[in-house]
């Protein structure tokens, strides 16, 4: 598992058509709730062709394909030109290329076709957060995890706590990566978050516990592995902290943690 400051679990978005329904708004931003347009039906056969090159587009774009998505995304517009989710898709592979300029247009004319979409929401927020418009991304987020409609939460909620992080208000990142977890104990990225957060206010037992729930049930990466190492090492446990650092050696030797290692920079 790669665990990165990036937008969460965005391979997993699907994409469908929807409608808006309930009135909702949120501090800075007022839309409808609706269900995500991946769970409904594709209201007609232009967007039933515009969802097949959408789901094709979002394959290649899980493989880093971003050229191909982009193109399959054309084809869905020209199909269904209001078709919303060819938009949200063309965000993505433009954020991902750091072509903000048109990823920011693509959201939001997401939005404005589906504006209560929470995938919508979430991915908008996250782009938000990242271009140093932390708060308009944080309402964003809050809109798309109380959407309850939506199955999940863990995403905008995980999303929200790196982007209190960006905003360096550790409390308020710690808060949103524990109701993370609490939607989704299988959460990787809030695990591994808690477990950072931890470490570096000196709680390093929780620490442990966070990397212990982490380790059973994701592989591990050269960054749990090295905060694990750490943590063990101030508990004094050295059995914990030689097997971590066997880890290092074996399986993450080309790491920049493993090099922090060998030099002896544990802080």
């Amino acid at each position: 598992m790669k665990l990165k400051t990036t937008l969460v679990v965005t391979a997993l978005v699907a994409v469908l058509a929807g409608c808006a329904t309930n009135p909702a708004s949120t501090s800075g931003t007022s839309t409808t709730v609706s269900r995500p347009m991946s769970d409904t039906t594709p209201a007609t056969p232009a967007d039933s062709r515009a969802r097949v090159h959408v789901d094709l587009g979002m394959a290649y774009f899980e493989v880093g394909r971003y050229d191909v998505a982009l193109d399959e995304a054309t084809i869905a517009l020209n199909d269904s030109p209001n078709y919303a989710p060819a938009y949200h898709l063309r965000a993505l592979a433009y954020m991902l290329i750091e072509e903000n300029a048109a990823a920011r247009e693509n959201f939001e004319r997401a939005l404005r076709e589906a504006p209560g979409d929470p995938d919508f929401n979430n991915s908008f927020g996250w782009f938000l957060c990242t271009q140093g418009e932390e708060q308009q991304g944080l309402d964003r987020l809050a809109l798309a995890a109380r959407n309850p409609y939506y199955r999940y939460p863990a995403r905008p909620l995980t999303n929200a706590g790196l982007c209190y992080l960006r905003l360096k208000d550790e409390p308020a990142a710690e808060a949103q990566f524990t109701r993370a977890v609490q939607a989704d104990p299988a959460n990787g990225q809030a695990l591994y978050q808690l477990a950072d957060i931890a470490y570096r206010s000196g709680r390093y037992d929780q620490a442990r516990s966070h990397l212990i729930r982490l380790h059973q049930q994701h592989d591990s990466s050269a960054a749990s592995v090295w905060l694990g190492l750490r943590a063990e090492r101030r508990l004094g446990n050295h059995d914990a902290e030689a097997s971590y650092a066997s880890q290092l050696q074996s399986r993450f030797a080309e790491s920049e943690e493993f090099k922090l290692f060998n030099e002896g920079k544990f802080e």
